[in-house]
């Protein structure tokens, strides 16, 4: 498969899934209870990534495995940074134009343990399985081509993913959110796959991302309880 064909069907692929997970999501309604409306999104995600990854298994690689526990202290450390390093710059420079720093209303009728479970963890873990498990990891002959930040190098298909992950992040616009809510929440979550990339590319490994991620999000949990409760 040549690289432009790779970059469509891959882009494609990903828009499709996180398109028809959507819909689902709005059209499939639980009942109310523990279990909140965002499960079905996700897990449409989950199913159809998996589903995806299988199917494409003789032209890319997947692996996940547990890490070791020595090298896992950066990447959450990284993913809190991730979060600290965008959101307070970002929050300064709305209160300085005369902003107002609101969380998703949606996240405001969830339970902590429901923000905890449903956001820092299974949130995390669906998307990475599509946007670095899928996505990054279907890229990967184009892992040549890329630039340096800080020393560190960026791959293309780290790049890509970091952009297609924060785009996605728009969606949150249907349930309600503002234009600087969505202004923060997509810079933060590029930022954040840029991070989640690299650490995928560094130990080929998708439990590396999901952990970047789990950490971001429970900072992220975390001011969201101080804003709501």
């Amino acid at each position: 498969m040549k690289n432009n064909q790779r970059i469509l069907y891959s882009l494609l692929t990903t828009i499709a899934i996180f398109i028809i997970s959507s819909t689902v999501g709005s059209f499939l309604k639980l009942p109310e209870g523990f279990i909140p409306q965002t499960f079905i999104t996700h897990t449409s995600i989950l199913i159809l990534s998996l589903l995806a990854i299988y199917l494409m298994r003789e032209r890319m690689e997947y692996r996940i495995a547990m890490p070791k526990f020595r090298s896992i202290f950066r990447p959450i450390l990284f993913g809190l940074l991730a979060n600290i390093l965008v959101n307070i710059p970002l929050t300064i420079l709305i209160k300085l134009l005369g902003g107002e720093i609101e969380s998703l209303s949606v996240l405001k009728e969830f339970s902590p343990l429901q923000l905890l479970l449903f956001v820092a963890v299974y949130a995390a873990i669906a998307e990475e399985l599509l946007f670095r498990g899928f996505l990054l990891n279907f890229l990967k002959p184009l892992r040549n081509k890329g630039i340096s930040v800080l020393n560190r190098r960026l791959s293309l298909p780290v790049i890509i993913s970091a952009i297609m992950f924060g785009l996605a992040h728009i969606v949150i616009i249907s349930a309600g959110a503002d234009v600087v809510l969505v202004f923060r929440t997509v810079i933060f979550t590029f930022v954040l796959g840029l991070v989640a990339g690299y650490y995928q590319e560094k130990y080929d490994n998708n439990a590396y991302p999901i952990i970047v991620h789990m950490s971001a999000n429970s900072l992220a949990v975390l001011a969201s309880l101080g804003m709501s409760h």
